[in-house]
């Protein structure tokens, strides 16, 4: 992958005669859910303290060119997930996502990033917001993900776990479940315990927050999602969710910094069981940000096809091959991330199913 930073000796010592490491590298992908492009500090918020993001930043590459392959979340999975124009399924032509049918979704037989890398060998999990179909007839446990902790809903409520239409969304793989908890920390706890654990094979964990997507609650305010869940009785159209008469900066703040914390959390975790060095981590965001977030200097926002609305922080750290704090201002898409980690994975598209 081609940085335009300034080029740098790669380390020394079990790497292969390319430059990278013997062993295929673990995977992290950590996706945040409608973040602007100035809510971090390290691409310049002075308002929202983001220790463990700008960190990472440092030990890697900042991409200050970084896009996502649509202006909404459910198409942007989409092209992830497959690697292709989301446009090239059904369910990529509806932006978002929110038809329950059995057309609109990724199919079974569709390869996948985590089908190819689980038939690589890779441990693959999915914790979090998937938005890429509905049971019965979709699941990430049916693209190639083994594990799935999380919400099929394009939202959900961080404390009442029920999603735009009123109901009930947390699942254990494909069985519905109730936990108590705010979301950001239950899905960042899954995380830190998957990347903790004893293995021989290497994993992909896709971690994908909701975070700062509406509702606008923060960790301590869980009386605000039970007075959204009684909202459901009287009015559940426009869905209660979207949470018109809350939010603020501060509050938004809030949002994004618990998501930090978890990151942190994961992070350490990874770096505890000695499997930093040869992990892929990626962070990015599905789209750009909405209403309280910062889109400075760019025009637009989420569901726009402005840089607003496209361009979002994006940073890679793999410390066993890419030199650290390093900036770069090559244009880098969300289709080219799936495509790197599947060749960085030893695995190649499916033949049938060309990227792009």
């Amino acid at each position: 992958m081609s940085t335009g930073a300034e080029e740098k000796a790669p380390p020394v010592g079990g790497s292969g005669s390319d430059g990278r490491p013997g062993g295929p590298p673990n995977i992290l992908f950590i996706l945040a859910d409608d973040l602007g492009w100035a809510d971090l500090g390290c691409y310049g918020s002075s308002a929202i303290r983001t220790p463990n993001l700008d960190r990472l930043a440092r030990e890697g590459i900042r991409f200050r060119h970084g896009y996502a392959c649509s202006p909404w979340c459910s198409s942007t999975r989409i092209g992830l997930y497959t690697g292709r124009y989301p446009t090239r399924l059904p369910a990529g032509l509806e932006e978002p996502l929110t038809t329950h049918t059995e057309h609109n979704g990724i199919p079974a037989d569709h390869p996948t990033l985590s089908s190819l890398l689980l038939a690589t060998g890779y441990q693959t999990a999915m914790f979090g917001k998937w938005h890429c179909g509905w049971l019965p007839w979709y699941s990430p446990l049916r693209i190639g993900f083994q594990t799935f902790y999380g919400n099929f809903d394009g939202a959900i409520d961080y404390f009442e776990h029920i999603n735009t239409i009123g109901e009930a969304d947390l699942y254990e793989g494909e069985t519905s479940v109730e936990e108590a908890g705010y979301y950001t920390s239950l899905i960042s706890d899954r995380a830190a315990e998957l990347v903790a654990a004893n293995r021989d094979s290497p994993f992909y964990l896709q971690l994908n927050y909701t975070a700062p997507h509406w509702p606008w609650e923060g960790p301590n305010d869980r009386e605000v999602g039970a007075e959204i869940r009684r909202r459901f009785s009287e009015q559940p159209v426009p869905t209660p969710l979207i949470h018109p008469d809350g939010g603020s900066l501060a509050k938004y703040a809030e949002l994004v910094e618990e998501m930090d914390a978890g990151v942190g959390k994961v992070l350490t975790a990874l770096a505890d069981a000695g499997r930093a060095e040869n992990t892929i981590v990626v962070f990015t965001s599905d789209n750009g940000g909405e209403r309280w977030s910062n889109n400075w200097p760019l025009v637009g926002e989420k569901g726009d096809l402005a840089e607003g609305g496209i361009r979002v922080p994006l940073i890679l750290r793999w410390p066993a091959a890419v030199p650290g704090d390093q900036i770069s201002d090559h244009p880098i898409d969300t289709l080219d991330l799936t495509a790197t980690l599947i060749d960085a994975g030893g695995t190649t598209p499916d033949s049938e199913y060309p990227l792009a």
